[in-house]
């Protein structure tokens, strides 16, 4: 009797360990990526991490995403998070990397690797997939410019947190000083998140200040979506608006043939994919030839 209760106590624990041991492996072998990023709200950066979320998923990964809505300091945690979880690897959707360094230094001594989505380049991120985001600049200061004869003043919209958004700015910047007769009158700072209702605010109050503007440059779609709304609303008739982005309201107010005139569409699915193969390539041991990918985008009249 002792003897069958001992056989059976043994074939019971055996098979406990080996349920453990199966889940202990299902859990552990799936790669876990944290994205961390402050600019969920911005529908952008909502689309392309779910798209990197929906690429990694489907080659079994555990994804978790973490928003800050704008708030670094609380990011820097979230990353600090990530890494006392010990996650597989961190990707930073859209934040300056530069207002990371407490948070990229505690992953980078737990040799967990950090990747840029259309973020930035410091020490500590292993690489960053993004557009040529100055000559998304460069394109729709041209485009603006153009529409204006070469010569009109010209208010930007500009969020410099963001180094995608800050090149585009610098950008822009450069071809409105190539047209003798373009003059930049105000860069004004644009609040994430709720960039469409400040900008449409801020472009209510330079309406009211009979501010002398032909053109708004806005460095993404949304505050030129504000922009928009604003012009429509008001008696003003003559100011063009330029964006970046190629979200779907952005293209529904290019075909209106309103004040918005075009747009850049940036190709986040390739973003996102490409990524992932990065990422998958890394935990196979072959890092990246280079630490910046940048990807085109297509010009939208």
């Amino acid at each position: 009797m002792k003897r069958t209760m001992v056989l059976v106590l043994v074939v019971l624990l055996s098979s406990v360990s080996l349920l453990f041991a199966a889940g202990s492996k299902e859990t552990s072998g799936a790669p876990r990526i944290a994205v961390v990023t402050p600019y969920m709200a911005n529908a952008t950066t909502a689309y392309v991490i779910e798209a990197f979320k929906a690429d990694a998923e489907a080659k079994g990964w555990k994804v978790s995403i973490s928003d800050t809505a704008g708030d670094f300091g609380l990011l820097v945690s979230r990353i600090e998070d990530a890494v006392s979880q010990g996650v597989s690897a961190i990707v930073l959707g859209m934040g300056d990397p530069v207002q990371m360094t407490k948070g990229l230094d505690a992953a980078k001594k737990a040799n967990i690797p950090v990747f840029g989505l259309d973020a930035g380049l410091v020490d500590g991120v292993v690489l960053n997939i993004t557009s040529d985001n100055a000559d998304l600049g460069r394109q729709t200061a041209k485009v603006l410019a153009e529409a204006l004869g070469g010569s009109g003043n010209v208010v930007m919209y500009t969020h410099d947190p963001h180094p995608g958004v800050r090149a585009r700015a610098v950008g822009a910047a450069e071809v409105f000083a190539s047209y003798p007769g373009i003059k930049v009158i105000q860069k004004v700072h644009i609040e994430v998140p709720g960039p469409v209702d400040n900008a449409r605010k801020i472009t209510e109050d330079l309406i009211t200040a009979k501010t002398p503007m032909q053109g708004i440059w806005a460095g993404w779609d949304e505050p030129a979506y504000g922009t928009t709304q604003a012009l429509d609303a008001s008696a003003v008739k003559t100011v063009k608006v330029v964006g970046i982005d190629g979200t779907d309201f952005a293209k529904g107010e290019i075909a209106k043939k309103g004040p918005f005139l075009a747009t850049i569409e940036q190709d986040f699915d390739t973003m996102a994919s490409t990524l992932v193969e990065v990422i998958a390539d890394y935990f196979a041991g072959k890092k990246p030839a280079a630490d910046l990918i940048q990807i085109p985008g297509k010009l939208i009249q």
